[in-house]
């Protein structure tokens, strides 16, 4: 039956990879593309080759009332039935600063708006616009274990304050650094990982939850703001790690991301998919306090 799976991050990396997985493997998806600008269409033309029904809504995740009009425009088209019914919500999208000072035009720190909130505001919106059974699947990250294993010391691990100071710029020691950035980058997927677990518990039976950790990637455009020399080991030595169990391919990656969207592996609502196969995410990621607090800020921060 034709159904409706929105994705935000699909122009790239292992986006771009999974969205192409997603339409292959799945003839009957509508898959509509969230993108910034004029690039939405051209990202749906590029993936509907093939015969593939592909649409685009424009945002800019960084805006919440960007994200608040596309959220708002796909409910209109679900409701004139000029989209089949929703069965999907793939939050990819995610972004790394150089710093943790970057404030978007709501006053928020940037990483925390892209990677949180943009994700639950879209979540809560289209929220009654779900024909069961549906899955919401989010991508998280392993740098949320904050330790040498899951991260090789490349980024530092999360540092939770409560969720006023982490939704404002200057929430970690030297915030003009790089460190400082990465360690706004790990602490957002730490909370990504807590809001799945609220979705678990808050949403209607039917709609599924889950947290999606592709491992480290390199090769992909996660590293854009970066410094040139970063930015150059990114695109052009790390991806030699894929060779070895410490790196993940951009391609498997992405394949992995299309599995979880479609249900293989099988994934009960609030798991945290390592890969392929369902898995516990940090000790630190399971804290019911923290994950009502947050749910409650989160609420506050994407009011209307």
């Amino acid at each position: 039956m034709k159904h409706t799976i929105v994705m935000t991050g699909a122009s790239r990396g292992i986006g771009r990879v999974a969205a192409g997985q997603i339409l292959r493997q799945s003839p009957d998806v509508h898959l509509l593309v969230v993108a910034r600008g004029s690039s939405g269409a051209q990202l749906a033309a590029e993936l509907a080759t093939g015969g593939h029904t592909v649409s685009h809504v424009s945002a800019d995740l960084g805006s919440l009332d960007s994200v608040r009009s596309a959220a708002t425009e796909i409910r209109d088209r679900l409701d004139r039935g000029d989209l089949p019914p929703l069965r999907g919500f793939v939050g990819n999208a995610g972004m790394q600063y150089t710093n943790a000072l970057t404030e978007t035009p709501d006053g928020f720190e940037s990483t925390f708006t892209v990677n949180v909130l943009a994700n639950h505001l879209f979540v809560r919106l289209l929220q009654d616009r779900f024909a069961a059974p549906a899955r919401i699947v989010i991508t998280a990250s392993d740098t949320h274990f904050g330790d040498f294993k899951h991260n090789m010391g490349m980024v530092p691990g999360p540092a939770w304050k409560p969720p006023d100071v982490l939704a404002r710029t200057g929430a970690f020691p030297n915030p003009h650094t790089v460190v400082a950035g990465r360690t706004a980058y790990s602490t957002s997927k730490l909370a990504a990982i807590y809001l799945v677990h609220e979705y678990a518990r808050r949403l209607p039976a039917g709609i599924d939850a889950v947290a999606y950790n592709p491992g480290f990637v390199p090769g992909t455009g996660l590293a854009r703001n970066a410094d040139p020399v970063s930015r150059f080991a990114m695109r052009r030595i790390l991806p030699v790690m894929t060779l070895t169990p410490f790196a993940t391919s951009r391609n498997a990656a992405g394949r992995y991301l299309a599995d979880v969207v479609l249900g293989t592996p099988q994934a009960p609502t609030g798991s945290y998919v390592d890969r392929s196969r369902v898995d516990r995410s940090s000790e630190e990621s399971y804290d019911p306090w923290r994950e009502g607090e947050l749910w409650d800020a989160a609420e506050r921060f994407t009011a209307a």
